[in-house]
């Protein structure tokens, strides 16, 4: 696993998906059938860190002021009806607010803007068709399902922008890839999404082209007498021309909710496919699986949640199974619609095949404003 490149780049976009959700942003315009609206999230947290080294028999203590697994961010949302269309588009911006650990920064000012959505959208009754830079398909609702997603989660003392969720420890990152996706109305609770996505190697060749990628996503949602009930299933395809590798991939999970109280498990199984990002085909045909599990109840102004995922990777050709795992619990409290307090505990642990080789307990205390 590449780190360094996952620690500047993971998840640089995953607010909005969360945001969209839960606030519809601030209108700016809407008059004569076009509207314009802008949303935000902004976040910090302080982390205490006991990492401890099995193999080498050592500890390292880290405290830090970071930036947790949703970065800060601006997006730009435009909409336009135009006879039996509604035509639109939206923009996103992300920044680093821990410019000074930037690699290389001479200048120690770098916030690291970075554009993770541009896209297009026509809808009408046929449902919508998207083109631009969004979010893949696959694996897509077992990331923006996770219950810690405005926390912290896997956090390694040295990363220069976010932390890691648990991207690594329980899904691979669907990051924002060039596609075209075609996404059905919603129909007794169901909606089908298909799309082809632009490819993209983890190998060094510049010349490793790969063919399209092939992503498909099916949802169901329900509420039956205050049970409200959401369900998915996604896919991948795709292949390395100058490797040969077949990847192919399978996310699956679904979430209960009733009462205050809320059971999300979620999972995937894929071959040649990185457990890192989503969108990447490997160079071989390494395996990899895992699963993420949630509870969480809803009182007052406050969610308690408790969760614990873990992702296995198998080389190819070999029989050594590793594993990377994180037990978490986490509060949060909302001072008002748009300012909410955390608390987090998490214990990330690496397993080799034979021992567990490394532990880091992350204890995180923050704030996120968002509207």
């Amino acid at each position: 696993m590449n780190n360094k490149k996952l620690w500047r780049s993971v998840p640089l976009a995953l607010a909005v998906a969360f945001s969209n959700s839960a606030m519809a942003g601030i209108s700016l315009y809407d008059q004569d059938g076009t509207t314009f609206s802008v949303d935000g999230y902004f976040n910090a947290f302080y982390t205490y860190q006991d990492s401890e080294d099995k193999v080498a028999d050592t500890n390292t203590k880290t405290s830090r002021v970071r930036m947790g697994f949703l970065p800060n961010y601006i997006g730009f949302n435009v909409g336009k009806k135009v006879g039996d269309l509604t035509v639109g588009g939206r923009s996103s911006f992300w920044v680093s607010i821990n410019d000074s650990n930037q690699d290389g920064d001479g200048t120690k000012t770098d916030s690291m803007i970075d554009v993770r959505q541009f896209y297009a959208t026509v809808d009408g009754d046929f449902g919508q068709v998207l083109f631009g830079k969004d979010f893949g398909l696959y694996g897509r609702s077992n990331i923006f399902g996770d219950e810690l997603l405005m926390g912290v989660g896997f956090a390694p003392a040295a990363t220069s922008n976010t932390t890691f969720g648990n991207i690594t420890t329980g899904y691979p990152y669907a990051n924002p890839t060039a596609q075209i996706t075609y996404r059905s109305p919603v129909m007794s609770g169901f909606q089908v999404a298909v799309g082809v996505l632009d490819p993209n190697t983890t190998g060094d060749t510049v010349d490793d082209s790969n063919s399209a990628r092939f992503e498909t996503e099916a949802t169901y949602t329900a509420d039956y007498d205050g049970v409200a009930i959401k369900a998915w299933v996604g896919g991948a395809v795709g292949d390395s021309v100058t490797s040969g590798v077949d990847a192919q991939g399978i996310s699956y999970g679904a979430r209960i909710a009733a009462a205050g109280f809320a059971l999300t498990a979620s999972g995937f199984d894929q071959e040649g496919i990185s457990s890192v990002f989503a969108s990447n085909t490997l160079t071989d045909s390494a395996e990899s699986e895992g699963y993420l599990v949630q509870g969480s109840y809803a009182f007052n102004a406050n969610r308690v949640v408790l969760s614990y995922g873990q992702t296995e990777n198998t080389a190819a050709g070999s029989s050594v199974t590793t594993q990377d795992s994180l037990t978490g619990a986490a509060l949060f409290h909302s001072i008002n619609d748009n300012l909410t307090l955390v608390a987090e505990y998490t214990v990330h642990k690496t397993d080799n095949g034979t021992i567990d080789t490394s532990e880091t307990d992350t204890v995180a205390l923050g704030a996120v404003l968002s509207w």
